[in-house]
């Protein structure tokens, strides 16, 4: 306490309010608000923390967006699965309204074919050769008879 002239007392302290460390004065240890609108630092560090979270959400949904190539191979990626789901389905259509007969034949062809893959090969690249002699030598008549 002081006297009226404003000294201290025989107590040591002066007689301002808040400077005995009570949790009302300015700058006290105890975080409790003071006024109203006024938060607290632990307020404060909370509010802090939040607005993080929330920027670093906002950045990464960004980026999201802004990430051109990540979308075009999510895009790729989904029109690839439809297009695989479309063919199964088709397969299967074409399946079920196969009579069984043919069926059977073309599993045999298959089988067949499987088990002759070098003699297929063979005749296979043998049938391109022809055709493409055959293609050729057409071609070299039509330019012979245009220079005549």
């Amino acid at each position: 306490m002081t006297d009226a002239s404003g000294t201290p007392d025989a107590s040591g302290t002066p007689d301002v309010p808040g400077a005995s460390g009570a949790p009302d004065a300015p700058g006290a240890p105890d975080e409790r608000r003071t006024d109203v609108g006024t938060p607290t630092p632990d307020e404060l560090r909370e509010q802090v923390e939040r607005t993080r979270d929330e920027l670093g959400q906002t950045i990464e949904a960004l980026a999201g967006k802004a990430d051109v190539k990540a979308q075009a191979k999510e895009k790729t990626a989904q029109v690839a699965d439809r297009i695989h789901d479309k063919a199964a389905h088709t397969a299967q259509l074409v399946h079920d309204a196969t009579p069984d007969p043919v069926l059977d034949a073309a599993g045999r062809v298959a089988s067949t074919a499987r088990a002759n893959r070098k003699p297929l090969l063979v005749v296979g690249a043998a049938l391109v050769v022809v055709l493409l002699v055959l293609r050729g030598r057409g071609r070299g008549r039509s330019h012979g008879r245009g220079c005549r």
